[in-house]
């Protein structure tokens, strides 16, 4: 950032819920500028707040540190994520739910490119920043999961808790393959066409639990047990000398012993 950029006057913001997302993202594109410019140790909170044209006190207002300014809507997606699975129909897949869900994480990103990018760039060099990423990733994954669980087990799904675990795991690899995929590319790729495929193969993954297809499964493995006892091999040793009529009349009482 210019040091004319700096000294640039900003218009009054922060009166109207308009006003404060716009000084929050100010706030955001100053610390990310600076960390870029000069390093993340050596840029102050007091240099982010002058370079968003506000002061000091202004700055902690919206946030706790200079790490917060740089994810500065996590809290608000994750109320949404939220807010979108306490209202979503039941009879609606779960899964397609949770992709949906996670698709509002994507969109975030999406809908400042650059301020996406930069933020991953900085995400790879500075530790902390990116195990406050990492971190944030986490949240989304048990909110995942605890949606999952709970439908799952309302469906009547046995393995509910594991389904839920590894559907809402599934889910999150998705969406973060997809987003890595496009802040490489700098913002680039079609990150919504990709993260329909990537969604699907996880939708098709786990099919809604039916308690009539358990019972066929249930059906079928003790069908199959009953033919592979019914195949069971039956072996007698007798001598070579052993008369054939006592070869068959063993082997018979050897077959209505099993049978009964």
């Amino acid at each position: 950032m210019s040091e004319e950029s700096r000294r640039a006057p900003r218009p009054r913001a922060g009166r109207t819920t308009a006003g404060r997302r716009q000084l929050r993202h100010s706030l955001t594109v100053a610390a990310i500028d600076l960390f870029l410019e000069q390093g993340y140790e050596a840029t102050t909170v007091d240099e982010i707040a002058s370079a968003a044209g506000v002061g000091r006190r202004t700055f902690f207002r919206y946030f706790r540190s200079k790490d917060d300014a740089i994810f500065p809507n996590h809290e608000e997606v994750l109320s949404d994520i939220e807010r979108l699975f306490a209202t979503a129909d039941e009879r609606q897949n779960p899964v397609e739910v949770a992709c949906a869900g996670v698709g509002l994480v994507l969109d975030f990103y999406l809908s400042d490119p650059d301020v996406s990018v930069k933020r991953y760039a900085l995400t790879r060099t500075v530790s902390s920043l990116r195990d406050r990423e990492v971190a944030s990733v986490d949240r989304y994954q048990r909110v995942l999961a605890r949606f999952l669980r709970e439908r799952f087990a309302t469906a009547g799904d046995p393995l509910a808790d594991l389904r839920g675990s590894v559907a809402a795991a599934a889910v999150a690899a998705a969406h973060n393959h997809v987003l890595r995929r496009w802040l490489r590319s700098g913002g680039a790729e079609d990150a919504h066409a990709h993260a329909k495929d990537a969604f699907q193969l996880v939708i098709d993954a786990f099919p809604p639990y039916r308690p009539e297809s358990a019972a066929r499964r249930e059906s079928g493995a003790a069908r199959a047990e009953s033919d592979v006892a019914a195949e069971e091999t039956v072996v007698a040793v007798m001598r070579t000398s052993t008369p054939l009529s006592e070869v068959v009349r063993q082997l018979g009482e050897a077959l209505r012993t099993r049978d009964a």
